[in-house]
Parts: C-alpha cells; structure tokens; sequence
C-alpha cells in the first residue's frame, strides 16, 4: 500500500514539475489552464516562398561543362556579379567568392604582364558571364561562362578554331600565370579545339584545390613582391617546369 502511494506521489511531482516547465519555456500561457498552441509558421512559409523564387529566377538546374550550374542573371541577387579588376579599371561579371578570386587574378596578371586591357578605350576588352540561352553546346568550355567560371580576353581578337594569336614569349606568359593556379584555371589555347581568349575554371564545385589557391592568391595581395603586378622571370627553368605540368 504505501509502495502504491509513493508511485502516485511521484507521478504528480513529475507531472506538476512538467508543467512549470512549459510556462517558464513559453509553452504556456499566463494562467497556467491554457493548452499548448502550436508555433506560427508564417516567417517559414515566407522564407520557402522567397527561396522558391529566387531559384526560379536565377537557377537552370543544368551545368555548364566544368559542373557548374549556369545561372540566368548577373547582378540579382544571386551567385554571379559584375566585380572590380584592380589596377585595370575593369570589370567582370563572374562567380563570387573562391571563383572571383582566381580569376581576378588570372586577368590581373595578363593585363601586367602579357598584354594591356582596355588601354586607349580599346572596347570590349573582357568578357564574363554570359545568358545560358546563349550557350550552343554545354559541353564545351565557353559554356563556363554561363556558371560564372570563365572569361574572355578580347572575344572579337581571339576566335575560336584559331592558334597562334600570341607569340611564343606571351604563351610562356600564359602558362606561368596557369601554373600560379595550379591547373585550377585553364587556358583554352591548350585546348584540341583552341579558344586562346578563353580562361576558365577547370575542377567542378567543392574542390578542395580551389580554395587552396584561392587562400594562397589572397595572402599573396598583402605580401610585398608576391603576386599580380610583380613580374617574375618566366624563363627561370624551375618555372618553365613548374608551368609545363599545367598544359
């Protein structure tokens, strides 16, 4: 008997001691005779609302050749925007973040040291970012452009199907600059089927060797003699062979 009036008692504790604990929590209101309400999920809802919208604006659900999906505007609020080239008084359209930082650095690099963009008012001396309803096949690397991942230096100067655009000095340039990003970036003068203007991202999304080189490239911006505006000798045979490990 006394062992069946313990139990009770212990019930009651427990459950008065549950109680307190969902008036202090919220769970109840002031009096404590309210039953529990569930939560309003209007800020929910709204937030599923603005996502959906946001995909269907901006998001294709297809890659572009490196696996990069293509994005159909730039500047609206998504993943690709028109960002600053220092030291050039350019400007580019491509994919934020890890992306931005290697390419940047690719064009910085070629404007210092291969040959000068935009000088004199030259037009349209680099390209980014362009509407996946232009893209005429996905498998091809200038489709990287519609997911961010490309540029172009002088499209009307350097078509593709065309070698030679550059001399053997400048190549040896280009390929210095490749190697800066460990084969993270290629050059589609490389390329069987050439497109020398062409720079793109060549490893797909979450790479672990984007954000390395990327990591490195920043670090080198607050190191004197270090990166984009230093020019290295290119015909150094440690980076001669350094850079032929890239092509």
């Amino acid at each position: 008997m006394n062992s069946g009036i313990t139990r009770r008692a212990t019930l009651v504790a427990a459950g008065v001691t549950a109680a307190a604990g969902l008036t202090t929590t919220g769970f109840l209101s002031t009096p404590a005779v309210a039953a529990p309400q569930p939560f309003r999920n209007d800020a929910l809802k709204e937030a599923l609302r603005r996502a959906e919208a946001r995909r269907r604006r901006l998001l294709t659900g297809r890659p572009s050749a490196n696996g990069w999906e293509m994005q159909k505007a730039v500047d609206a609020d998504g993943d690709i925007v028109t960002c600053p080239v220092p030291g050039t008084g350019l400007t580019v359209p491509v994919r934020t973040g890890d992306v931005e930082t290697v390419l940047i650095h690719v064009v910085r690099r070629f404007h210092y040291e291969v040959d000068t963009l935009g000088a004199h008012g030259e037009p349209n001396p680099l390209e980014g970012w362009m509407a996946p309803s232009a893209v005429r096949d996905s498998r091809r690397p200038e489709s990287n452009r519609a997911s961010g991942t490309a540029v172009v230096i002088r499209p009307g100067s350097y078509p593709p199907g065309v070698r030679d655009g550059f001399t053997a000095g400048q190549q040896l340039l280009i390929h210095d600059i490749i190697a800066d990003t460990e084969g993270v970036v290629r050059w589609g003068g490389d390329d069987r089927r050439p497109y020398e203007g062409l720079f793109y991202l060549d490893v797909p999304p979450g790479d672990a060797r984007l954000a390395r080189v990327a990591a490195r490239i920043r670090t080198w911006a607050g190191t004197p003699g270090a990166g984009a505006g230093v020019v290295p000798d290119v015909t150094e045979p440690s980076r001669r062979r350094r850079a032929a490990r890239y092509r």
